[in-house]
């Protein structure tokens, strides 16, 4: 049976309950026109009320230029035959998810459960291009690790971070909730059937994006780990030269400091005080030993 798709972007109560497919709960009529609180919230879920499911998802967005990664809450109400989504627009005048194409890519005869589906897909696959800018940002964050100040790398591993912890907090539940439809725990109590058993088998594809987007936020986090312990090796590195250089130094003085020492005594009876190339001969020892060290320096690789 062929089904409606209404789209709403930041509606007034009016224009929800004008367009809304039945009356709608308090609850979820002051969830649809809250504003976001949050950047990663209210926590995606997806139920069954009634005669009609309501759904929260969120859509992650990845802006490279800056670096930064914002969400935008996307709700939804499902009957056997109407799909009302309703977007907000992310904080920030940040631009708003467009479902244009999602909606012109359904087919004429797509119930409201395939046409949820479709959202989700778009959904999940805007999910797995995150991953795939966070892989990227990774790499390159790996690739300057050498040439960078270590503030700096230190400032981006704990952005990332962040942001990877955000994302997982937002794509486990939406992950969860395509779960319970496709094992048939999310139906409406009354009337027919929102999501019949070709619909949950559709809802496949969309479990399965999210699922490699878990898998893959899993492996940013392990190569996000690899790059702060390469960054920690390398300060600990660099600490250790600046250490060995140091005590090349002090071992060089070491020499020439006891011969300094041993003939600035004050003992009158010195025999080298007396000789006519005394003061040259010492300069020449520090000299001779200073070349000594540094040869045997060297030979060890020490420096």
């Amino acid at each position: 049976m062929a089904a409606t798709w209404i789209d709403l972007l930041d509606p007034t109560m009016d224009e929800l309950r004008e367009k809304a497919p039945r009356e709608l709960e308090e609850t979820a009529m002051a969830q649809m026109l809250a504003p976001p609180q949050h950047e990663d919230e209210p926590r995606p879920t997806l139920q069954g009320h009634g005669d009609y499911v309501f759904g929260v998802f969120l859509v992650a967005v990845s802006v490279p230029e800056d670096d930064s990664v914002y969400y935008q809450e996307i709700d939804m109400v499902l009957t056997h035959d109407t799909l009302l989504t309703v977007r907000k627009t992310p904080a920030k005048g940040k631009p708003a998810c467009d479902v244009d194409a999602v909606k012109n890519a359904a087919k004429p005869t797509d119930s409201a459960g395939l046409l949820a589906y479709r959202l989700l897909d778009e959904i999940a696959e805007r999910y797995l291009d995150l991953v795939d800018s966070l892989d990227d940002e990774i790499d390159e964050l790996e690739d300057t690790v050498d040439t960078q100040p270590a503030t700096v790398t230190r400032t981006r591993v704990s952005a990332l971070r962040h942001d990877l912890l955000h994302i997982r907090r937002t794509l486990s539940p939406m992950r969860d909730s395509v779960r319970r439809v496709i094992d048939g725990t999310v139906e409406v109590e009354q009337g027919p059937q929102v999501f019949p058993r070709s619909v949950e088998v559709a809802f496949n594809a969309a479990y399965d994006k999210f699922l490699r987007a878990s898998d893959g936020l899993d492996l940013a986090r392990d190569l996000l780990g690899g790059v702060r312990d390469y960054s920690l090796a390398k300060i600990a590195n660099d600490q250790n030269d600046v250490t060995k250089r140091l005590t090349v130094i002090a071992s060089l003085l070491l020499v020439p400091t006891f011969i300094v020492g041993l003939y600035g005594q004050n003992f009158t009876d010195i025999p080298e005080l007396r000789w006519r190339f005394g003061y040259g001969y010492v300069w020449g020892l520090i000299v001779v030993t200073t070349a000594l060290q540094l040869w045997y320096y060297r030979r060890k690789h020490w420096i």
